[in-house]
C-alpha cells in the first residue's frame, strides 16, 4: 500500500496506517513533511518544544527533529510496538520526504482532507523543534 501524505491528517493517517501495518501489509507513505496536524498553530508548537525539552541529551527521553520521524513515532504509538508481531510490523513501515523517483509512476492512494479548522504542516512543526532540512 502506498498513501499519500499530503494534505492527511496526521492521526487519521496514523491509525489507518497501523492497522494495514497489524494485518500484515507493506505500507509506504509519500510526502511526509505534508501531512497536517489540526489545533492552532502556536499551541501546537509550544507542546511539541515542551516536550523535545524533557530530559537531557545524555539520557533522554530522546525526540526526534524530522518529519518522518516524528510520523514513525505517531504510528508507533497505536501499535504494540513492544511485541514480536509490532516489532515485525514497523519494519515493514517505510517514510519518506517527497516522492522518490521509484514511487513516481506508481499510483498512491490519497488521504482525504476533510477539515475547516487551524492546522499546521509537519514541515513547519518540524522546523520549530529544530529540524534543519
Amino acid at each position: 500500500m502506498i498513501l499519500d501524505g499530503k494534505n492527511a491528517v496526521l492521526g487519521r493517517l496514523s491509525a489507518t496506517v497501523a492497522k494495514s501495518l497489524i494485518n500484515g501489509e507493506d505500507v509506504t507513505v509519500l510526502n511526509a513533511e505534508k501531512i497536517i496536524i489540526t489545533g492552532a498553530k502556536k499551541t501546537t508548537k509550544e507542546m511539541y518544544i515542551v516536550r523535545e525539552q524533557k530530559g537531557s541529551k545524555y539520557s533522554g527521553p530522546y525526540f526526534y527533529r524530522s518529519p518522518e520521524r516524528l510520523v514513525r513515532r505517531t504510528i508507533r504509538g497505536m501499535m504494540p510496538y513492544k511485541t514480536n508481531k509490532g516489532r515485525l510490523a514497523m519494519k515493514k513501515l517505510k517514510i519518506h520526504i517527497g516522492t522518490p523517483d521509484e514511487f513516481k509512476d506508481k499510483e498512491a492512494v490519497k488521504m482525504e482532507k476533510a477539515i475547516k479548522s487551524p492546522f499546521i504542516y509537519m514541515e513547519e512543526l518540524a522546523k520549530a523543534v529544530g529540524w534543519r532540512g
